[in-house]
């Protein structure tokens, strides 16, 4: 039987256990030395071990995920996530594609975002070879399709990406499609027009995400029908006769919405409906400094970079772009709530002379100091209905044209737009960021990133170990 150890024997454990944090001076004998410092080895791997096995452990029982991409594009937009949000019923996703197919991690990739946003997400994969009968129920014809369940309704997409799958649900949201009539027969911007100066690109945007389009020309038509959730208005080239102005009026009077993009110069006989709503103009065109900054020259390009805290621009932040706008002034009529969501920077005015050369604010012409209101943003208790009417007055049209559309943040306003004055609850969305990007490397960067990663590596590696090593050995 052995004695028990006496108190030398507890002090030297006590030191070698904690010989890593305070270490003990050399002893008299090397071999108990080297076998202190191999068990002391021993004991860091062991732990280390122990602190990956609990990290995994952890991370397969709580998610925890940073997206340190540029833009964000392993992340769902803003609007997307309030897209799933608003969802009240449960989604199935089906994906017509082997879970071999080189595609597939992509779309995994697409639909694990929106798995951390609704986690009760149902996700299946379907070989349409595999499975002809089902491919042809869902109207599938190509390997990649994707169908999309909800509400108990179904879409069928012939490629995903966020901007697709977020439009397609908020289709699947919504009980009934939304018409939007836009007036024409005088010259008007077209919403499937495709002249510069046209709305055909937003008027695919809108198709794209449920919404019914429908040209009015007020001159064949009595009255404004009155299942139309929007009226777009723009600057009529040519003078609308009164008595269509009577039918807008009586429109906005039953509790229509309204977008009016009104540009500068003359209203092509919608003064009458602007008195109506109390509108003021102010005189002359928007000019603007700040633009400068984004080495735009031409001065009569207004820039909006903030947005306050309205429910239209909520979520916004990229600067949108007006060219050849107008201000307005801070009022309207009696009954109605007034915002402004759009304004100018400091630096901006209304100029009302010539602009030429260097121009100048002169106070004497009525030239106002910005920032000017842009837009503005009636609202009233609806007097059919439960709920808001809403107007919005812009004071440019260009900003939405197919020449401008993809400018700055103009695409995302102008949906924003659309989404607050179509329905009081309708659910915002706005095109998500930057997509999936390639890197592109030249030959000499992928030998210089080949050979760090395959040979500078590995021998830095080698001569730290070796002068560890060497170290250990003097000692």
């Amino acid at each position: 039987m052995t004695d028990p150890p006496d108190k030398a024997t507890h002090a030297r454990l006590f030191a070698f256990l904690c010989k890593p944090i305070f270490p003990a001076p050399m002893s008299d004998s090397p071999q108990r030395d080297l076998i202190e410092r191999r068990l002391a080895d021993w004991v860091f791997y062991l732990l280390l071990a122990a602190a990956v096995i609990l990290a995994g452990w952890l991370g397969a029982r709580h998610d925890l995920v940073w997206d340190l991409s540029l833009g964000g594009r392993n992340t769902l937009s803003a609007e997307s996530a309030a897209v799933v949000a608003g969802l009240g019923e449960p989604v199935a996703i089906t994906v017509f594609m082997d879970r071999a197919h080189p595609q597939s991690r992509r779309v995994e990739a697409l639909l694990l975002r929106y798995r951390r946003a609704l986690p009760e997400l149902r996700v299946r994969y379907l070989d349409p070879q595999l499975s002809p009968e089902e491919a042809r129920a869902a109207g599938v014809s190509a390997v990649g399709q994707v169908l999309v369940e909800h509400a108990g309704r179904r879409e069928t997409l012939s490629r995903i990406g966020e901007e697709e799958l977020t439009a397609a649900l908020v289709r699947l949201g919504r009980s009934e499609a939304p018409w939007i009539a836009v007036l024409e027969g005088h010259g008007e911007r077209r919403i499937d027009g495709a002249g510069a100066t046209d709305l055909g690109r937003l008027g695919e945007l809108l198709r794209g995400r449920g919404y019914r389009l429908q040209p009015l020309d007020l001159a064949t038509v009595a009255a404004v029908p009155d299942n139309t959730a929007l009226l777009v208005l723009s600057t009529p080239a040519i003078p609308v006769f009164p008595g269509e102005v009577e039918a807008l009026v009586a429109y906005i009077e039953r509790g229509g919405n309204l977008l009016w993009l009104m540009d500068p110069g003359d209203l092509g006989g919608l003064e009458p409906l602007a008195e109506h709503l109390g509108i003021e103009r102010l005189p002359g065109m928007l000019v603007d400094a700040n633009v400068a900054e984004l080495n735009i020259d031409d001065p009569t390009v207004a820039l909006v970079r903030r947005y306050p805290d309205h429910p239209l621009v909520r979520g916004l932040s990229a600067p949108a772009l007006f060219p050849g706008s107008l201000a307005f002034a801070a009022r309207a009529a009696p009954g109605w709530d007034h915002a402004e969501p759009l304004a100018t920077l400091a630096g901006s005015w209304n100029e009302t002379g010539p602009i030429r050369g260097e121009v100048r604010r002169d106070p004497d012409q009525g030239e106002a100091e910005g920032p000017l209101p842009l837009a503005l943003a009636l609202t009233r208790p609806a007097p059919d209905r439960e709920g808001e009417q809403r107007l919005l007055i812009v004071g440019d049209g260009d900003f939405l044209s197919n020449a401008h559309l993809e400018t700055g943040g103009n695409r995302a306003l102008g949906l924003a737009m659309i989404h607050w004055l179509t329905s009081p609850v309708a659910m915002p969305y706005a095109p998500a960021g930057p997509g999936e990007r390639e890197l592109a490397l030249s030959r000499g960067q992928i030998l210089f990133v080949g050979g760090g990663s395959l040979v500078v590596l590995p021998l830095v590696f080698l001569t730290v170990g070796l002068l560890v090593h060497r170290r250990r050995r003097r000692g």
